[in-house]
């Protein structure tokens, strides 16, 4: 396992747009450095916070680089906020409100603990297919949901981290191919398509699966596949594609929609929107 690079300072294409009262690294790893700034709202006066991505080349990826300037795009179709980026010495860069609140897997470790009787709380789960099914009607897909990418704040869910979403078009300058997500979440024809290829189209049914695997293992600390923790990464997709998925234990009509989401054939899966029906009809 290679060392962690020291994290990247703030700029000063940075320092050009914001002057941080505060600021907390966040996230140091694979090319990316987040760090969570506090500073003066421009408009308000008060203050806000914000974070701040900066991508840069890692020792087996160049696309890091630019994944921050690809998201700032994706953002600004989505949202009416004031998103900023460039680029700097290394690569991209943006600022983008910070959503506070706790990730899934963080809001939902009560459920996972052993003496834990009570069940997964189906109106998060609902709020987390109601945000996946709201960014699918905007014409994208995310490419990377996850546990750490569902913020459960108030009042509702939001979905981060869409440097990786397709669906529409993106300057060619900040593009890059998909080559995957991380594996813990891939649906099976992500993981086939990788392992051939090299590259891979996400697509709503794949983001459902995701989803799927990401309440599976909020609510039950398990992986929706096994395999050994340090297995090369084509060995752990070699094992969501030779299947089959580990039992959903949750009980209910919440386990009984993961399963459906987990399913291995794209079509058999239901639709954000189909799986949001289904929450409704278990409250």
């Amino acid at each position: 396992m290679s060392t962690p690079t020291r994290p990247r300072e703030l700029p000063p294409e940075v320092l050009d747009v914001v002057t941080p009262h505060t600021q907390r690294l966040v996230l140091n790893r694979r090319g990316s450095t987040v760090w969570h700034i506090e500073t003066e709202d421009p408009e308000t006066g008060k203050t806000a916070a914000y974070a701040v991505k900066l991508g840069y080349i890692s020792e087996s990826h160049a696309w890091t680089a630019d994944a921050p300037g690809r998201e700032a795009y994706v953002l600004r179709t989505l949202r009416p906020e004031p998103i900023h980026s460039g680029e700097w010495g290394q690569g991209t860069w943006n600022i983008q409100p910070w959503h506070s609140g706790p990730s899934l897997y963080e809001k939902w470790e009560p459920y996972r603990a052993p003496e834990s009787s009570a069940l997964p709380d189906a109106v998060d789960a609902l709020s987390c297919a109601e945000a996946l099914s709201a960014l699918h009607r905007t014409g994208w897909v995310h490419g990377d949901v996850q546990p750490a990418h569902l913020i459960m704040g108030d009042p509702g869910v939001t979905l981060i981290d869409l440097a990786l979403a397709r669906g529409r078009s993106v300057p060619e300058r900040y593009d890059f191919a998909y080559r995957g997500c991380l594996v813990h979440y891939e649906a099976p024809e992500i993981s086939r398509s990788v392992l051939e290829s090299g590259t891979a189209v996400p697509t709503r049914e794949s983001d459902v699966y995701a989803l799927g695997a990401s309440l599976m293992i909020s609510a039950t600390g398990w992986r929706h596949v096994a395999y050994p923790d340090d297995a090369p990464r084509d060995v752990q997709r070699q094992a969501i594609v030779d299947g089959p998925h580990r039992p959903v234990t949750i009980p209910g009509e919440l386990g009984q929609l993961v399963n459906a989401m987990l399913m291995p054939s794209p079509a058999d899966r239901p639709t954000a929107a189909e799986a949001c029906e289904a929450l409704c009809l278990a409250l």
